[in-house]
C-alpha cells in the first residue's frame, strides 16, 4: 500500500525556484491585486508550501478560477496539467499555454505522455499542478479522484500539499460568458506529504491508497 509522510515546511523562500515565465511575471501581480481588492482573497497555510525543491499541489476543481487563484496564491509558476477543452477554449489558448509551461492531458484514456512531461516538469525543479477530480465539478462539491495524483507522486517521490479552493463555483455558477460576480474567494494549503510504495499490496492497491489520502486531505482544507 501507499505509505504518506507528513512533511514539516519552513519558511517559504521562492528565490531558488526557475525563473517565471514573462507572461506569469508580467500577469500575475495586476491579478493578484484584482482577486484581493475586489474579491477579498485570502490565503492561508503558506507556510506549508515546500521552501525548495520541486512539488506537485493538488486542489479541488470548479472552473477555470481555480488555476488563476493559485497561480496567485504560490509565489512559483505551476505547471498545471490542462484538459482539452480548457487547453483550445480559444485560438490563442494553445500558446498560452505553453508559454505558462502547461501540460495538456487525454482524461479519455491513460496519458503516459501528459505523465512523462509533468515528471520531467518536477525533475527539472518546476512545481506541477493537478485537479485529482480531472473535469469541472458541476455540482459545487468534491468528487471522487482520479489515479493521476497517485501515479506521479509515486513515481516522482516529491511532496504533494494539497489545497482547498473555496469560492470560485459560487462566483461563476450560472454566469453568462464566463464573467464572475464578486463573491469571496480562499485558498487553503495542508501540510506536504511524500508518497512511498509499502511492502504489501498491488501496484493498485497503492495508487487507490494515494488518491484516498490525498482527496481526504483537500476534503479536510474544505470543510
Amino acid at each position: 500500500m501507499g505509505r504518506s509522510t507528513v512533511l514539516t515546511a519552513g519558511p517559504v523562500d521562492f528565490a531558488d525556484r526557475l525563473e517565471a515565465p514573462l507572461l506569469h511575471r508580467a500577469l500575475r501581480p495586476p491579478v493578484a491585486q484584482m482577486l484581493h481588492r475586489w474579491f477579498g482573497l485570502t490565503i492561508d497555510g503558506v507556510e506549508h508550501l515546500p521552501t525548495r525543491g520541486p512539488f506537485i499541489i493538488a486542489a479541488n476543481h470548479h472552473n477555470y478560477l481555480d488555476g488563476v487563484v493559485l497561480s496567485v496564491a504560490i509565489p512559483a509558476p505551476i505547471s498545471f496539467l490542462v484538459m482539452p477543452r480548457v487547453w483550445r477554449a480559444t485560438p490563442l489558448h494553445p500558446l498560452f499555454h505553453r508559454h505558462l509551461g502547461s501540460i495538456p492531458i487525454n482524461l479519455e484514456r491513460p496519458d503516459v505522455g501528459a505523465l512523462r512531461r509533468a515528471l520531467e516538469a518536477l525533475a527539472f525543479g518546476r512545481v506541477v499542478g493537478i485537479f485529482p477530480e480531472g473535469p469541472f465539478s458541476t455540482r459545487g462539491r468534491l468528487e471522487p479522484g482520479l489515479p493521476g495524483v497517485a501515479l506521479l507522486a509515486l513515481r516522482s517521490g516529491v511532496p504533494v500539499v494539497p489545497a482547498g479552493i473555496l469560492g470560485t463555483y459560487e462566483a461563476l455558477v450560472q454566469r453568462r460568458f464566463y464573467i464572475p460576480r464578486l463573491h469571496p474567494l480562499r485558498v487553503r494549503f495542508g501540510p506536504p506529504r511524500c508518497f512511498t510504495n509499502g511492502v504489501a499490496g498491488t501496484v493498485r492497491e497503492a495508487r487507490q491508497s494515494v488518491t484516498a489520502r490525498v482527496m481526504a486531505d483537500i476534503a479536510a482544507l474544505l470543510s
